[in-house]
């Protein structure tokens, strides 16, 4: 267990069933909250889940009072591969959406994020902070620098987020050394609309609560957004170097750990 809040355990996944309660919790909110779907998605038992899951860590936030048998006990994850894993498997999942030769060809130690949720009974800040602290434990573990991942707005109305899209790109784009860049096939401009158009609170009342969280810590975006029809989002890559945290960033991120 990496840490713990009353009847709220941080910790990675330990069992078939933390992974198996993972995916269900995923699927309540991926899939039944905001319309996703995808080839492995079981719509029968409730679990949405793709072919990268078993070679990822799972950090599971669970509460010891709801029932385990029933895969009720996960409340909140995030999958995460370090680089050294993903190299052995042939490559990360966010590679499907953007070219990482920037980051891969770096030397520096790459972690990728994703698939990250929250119960909604328990969206009241808590829960995040503590998949936060959980997450920072992880990092230093792992001695990642690069800490990347797609992370998403809801739908697939370019035009109704060309506002948010726009904002992320002139205000937040990733410095050339960091900036990934969605495949050309799929790519999706976000520089939509001029940089003096933008009404800057407007815009980020639009941004995503996870999204907002990275670019406190100093997060950038790659450079275009990927418009994801099966899973029902528009998609930005995030990417946070923790060489460039304060520390009293990185105090926050890592939960106050020396």
């Amino acid at each position: 267990m990496l840490s713990s809040h009353d009847h709220l355990e941080i910790r990675l996944a330990e069992s078939e069933a933390d992974r198996r309660a993972a995916e269900r919790l995923r699927y309540r909110v991926f899939v039944e909250e905001l319309g996703g779907d995808g080839p492995l998605v079981d719509h029968e038992e409730r679990f949405e889940r793709d072919r990268f899951d078993e070679v990822y860590d799972h950090l599971v936030l669970v509460d010891t009072r709801r029932d385990a048998d029933a895969l009720d006990h996960v409340v909140g994850v995030y999958r995460l591969m370090p680089g050294d894993r993903a190299a052995e498997i042939g490559g990360f999942y966010s590679e499907d959406e953007y070219d990482l030769s920037v980051l891969k060809s770096s030397g520096r130690r790459l972690l990728e994020l994703g698939r990250s949720c929250v119960h909604q009974d328990y969206r009241d800040g808590l829960a995040l902070l503590l998949l936060w602290n959980g997450l920072g434990d992880y990092v230093r573990r792992n001695r990642a620098e690069i800490l990347f991942g797609v992370a998403s707005f809801h739908g697939t109305d370019i035009d109704a987020l060309a506002l948010p899209l726009a904002h992320l790109h002139h205000a937040h784009l990733a410095p050339p050394e960091l900036r990934v860049r969605a495949r050309d096939e799929v790519f999706q401009r976000m520089d939509l609309v001029p940089p003096e158009r933008i009404d800057r609170v407007a815009a980020m009342r639009a941004v995503p609560s996870l999204i907002k969280s990275y670019l406190r810590l100093g997060g950038f975006v790659g450079d275009g957004a990927f418009v994801d029809r099966v899973f029902n989002t528009t998609d930005v890559c995030l990417v946070l170097d923790t060489v460039r945290l304060s520390d009293r960033d990185l105090r926050r991120f890592s939960g106050g750990a020396d």
